[in-house]
C-alpha cells in the first residue's frame, strides 16, 4: 500500500499560518521535506488549491520574473517543484470546486476515494495541506507519515496545525535533521 505523508513549514509553537493568512516566515516554498523521488500524486483541499495552482503556475510560466504574491524571483528549488507539480497528478478534495486548470488534477468528493488511491499501484503520496484537511485524514487514519521543518520563532497569533484534530494520535519518531538558521526537520509515523 502507498503510504500517504503529510508535510507542513511550522513555527516552534505549532503555527503554519500567521495572523495574515500565511506563514510569513518561509522563505521558499520548494520541496524542502526530499519527497520528490518518493511520491507520484499529490493531495490537497478545496481551498488551498486555487492559490496553489496560481502560485506555481506563475512560476512555471515565468519562472525568471518576481512573483506577483512574493515579489521575489523564485529559487531553482522552487522552480525545480514547478516542474515536478506540472506533471505530477493531484487530487483535490473538495464538495464546492466544479474544476480545475491544470489538466492533471482531479476533484475528489470523499475521504474514501483518498483511501481508494492509497491502494492503487504507485509511489508515495504527498498530502500538502491545508491544515483542516490534514486533521480530518489524520482522524480518519489516512496519513502515514508526518514530516515538519520547525522554524525557530514563537509565532504567537495564528492557524495552528491541529487546531481541528478531534483525538490524540500516538506519533513514533524517525529521523531528526538539524538544518541552515536553527531550522529543524522532524519525521514521524502516525501510530
Amino acid at each position: 500500500m502507498r503510504k500517504l505523508i503529510a508535510g507542513f513549514k511550522t513555527s516552534i509553537d505549532g503555527k503554519i499560518e500567521g495572523p495574515e493568512g500565511y506563514a510569513d516566515w518561509v522563505e521558499s516554498w520548494s520541496d524542502d521535506y526530499g519527497l520528490t523521488q518518493q511520491i507520484d500524486a499529490c493531495v490537497l483541499g478545496g481551498a488551498m488549491y486555487p492559490g496553489y495552482e496560481n502560485y506555481w503556475t506563475s512560476i512555471q510560466n515565468e519562472p525568471d520574473k518576481a512573483h506577483p504574491l512574493t515579489g521575489l524571483t523564485p529559487t531553482p528549488a522552487e522552480i525545480e517543484w514547478a516542474r515536478f507539480a506540472a506533471q505530477t497528478p493531484h487530487y483535490v478534495l473538495s464538495n464546492t470546486l466544479t474544476s480545475a486548470l491544470w489538466p492533471k488534477t482531479r476533484l475528489v468528493r470523499r475521504l474514501d476515494d483518498i483511501a481508494a488511491l492509497k491502494q492503487q499501484a504507485g509511489k508515495d503520496i504527498y498530502l500538502m495541506g491545508g491544515a483542516r484537511i490534514t486533521a480530518s485524514f489524520v482522524d480518519a487514519g489516512l496519513v502515514d507519515e508526518l514530516r515538519l521543518i520547525v522554524y525557530p520563532l514563537i509565532a504567537g497569533v495564528g492557524k495552528a496545525l491541529f487546531a481541528t484534530a478531534e483525538r490524540r494520535r500516538a506519533l513514533e519518531l524517525r529521523k531528526v535533521q538539524q538544518l541552515q538558521d536553527g531550522r529543524v526537520s522532524l519525521i514521524y509515523a502516525i501510530r
